[in-house]
């Protein structure tokens, strides 16, 4: 039976016949996602977001919530009272089950591959390990992202990590005060920095050392990669280690600077309103050489446009409109 042929426009955009392949097969796929984590993930993975980089999810739920009404696409069920756990369901397979024992040294593991999620194999297994053995678990990420697998290749290839790389956060006092930021620099270049966002070396590996030389691998290779998918060279890698679990060992082993710790607020509390969170340390990893003045000094990104000045408010399609 062919498969029904889809609006071909979202938010007024053509939409490519590939793309409206690949609705149709992340539908198949993940049966098991709530139409919200459906638009999520279909957003993350064909690149619908805003000009901030925020993902249009909610206007990618109406779209395919009228293909479903309009008996163009088979929409799971509506899932009333689901325990999401760390916010989004995960599978549960046995690719994803604890493998065999690893320890000794990174040599004992060579060479150690760190490979980009491009598939749907690559991105189920990825979401897997992450929502299953991640202490935050698996969530979309705000704005641009870029996910890898870590393998070891001896005694026989297998995985034994994950890493996450996605937009920064917006504010840092800490960080901030590090470049020489103000507000209006901070806005024009802020998408010149990336954030590792998620990092694991699954538990039953215990391989000295290999956190760290992940950390320092993907750091010399993020630049290009980050660069190829998204026209943007970053100057700087910074993460927020949560100092009520983690030292951050492992990121100074690597060469990560630490800056400080923030002031216990969200990644978008613009207006000073939300208090309670834990505090996180903020650890920077430079990619260039001189990149504070860099970031003080370099143009705007020519292709991804860096999180506004002003409201961070837009229209379902990511027009700029009056802020509250």
């Amino acid at each position: 039976m062919e498969k029904p042929v889809l609006p071909k426009r979202f938010c007024g955009v053509e939409v490519a016949e590939q793309d409206l392949a690949t609705v149709h097969q992340l539908v198949a796929e993940f049966p098991g996602l709530s139409r919200r984590e459906l638009a999520a993930t279909i957003c993350e993975v064909l690149g619908w977001v805003r000009p901030t980089g925020s993902p249009k999810v909610r206007e990618c739920t109406d779209w395919l919530e009228n293909l479903d009404a309009s008996g163009l696409l088979a929409l799971p069920d509506k899932q009333q009272g689901r325990q999401k756990g760390h916010g989004i369901l995960v599978p549960r397979t046995d690719q994803g089950e604890p493998g065999t024992p690893l320890e000794g040294t990174v040599r004992d593991l060579a060479p150690i591959l760190i490979e980009r999620v491009v598939d749907s194999s690559a991105r189920r297994l990825w979401r897997e390990l992450v929502g299953r053995y991640h202490y935050l678990g698996h969530a979309v990420p705000y704005g641009a992202q870029l996910r890898y697998l870590v393998w070891a290749s001896k005694p026989e290839r297998a995985v034994v990590g994950c890493l996450q790389v996605s937009s920064p956060a917006w504010r840092m006092a800490v960080r901030d005060q590090w470049i020489g930021w103000d507000d209006q620099t901070r806005a024009r270049n802020l998408q010149r920095i990336v954030c590792n966002s998620r990092f694991l070396i699954l538990p039953w590996v215990k391989v000295r050392n290999l956190a760290s030389t992940v950390l320092g691998r993907i750091a010399r290779q993020i630049g290009a990669d980050w660069t190829e998918q998204y026209q943007v060279e970053p100057f700087l890698m910074e993460t927020l280690v949560d100092v009520e679990h983690f030292e951050g060992t492992c990121y100074r082993a690597a060469g990560w600077t630490a800056l400080g710790v923030t002031t216990g607020r969200g990644r978008m509390d613009r207006e000073h309103r939300k208090e309670g969170l834990a505090p996180k340390r903020v650890f920077v990893m430079p990619l260039v050489e001189g990149a504070p003045g860099r970031l003080r000094t370099a143009a705007p990104p020519p292709v991804w446009n860096p999180v506004d000045s002003g409201t961070g408010t837009e229209d379902a399609c990511g027009r700029p409109k009056a802020g509250k």
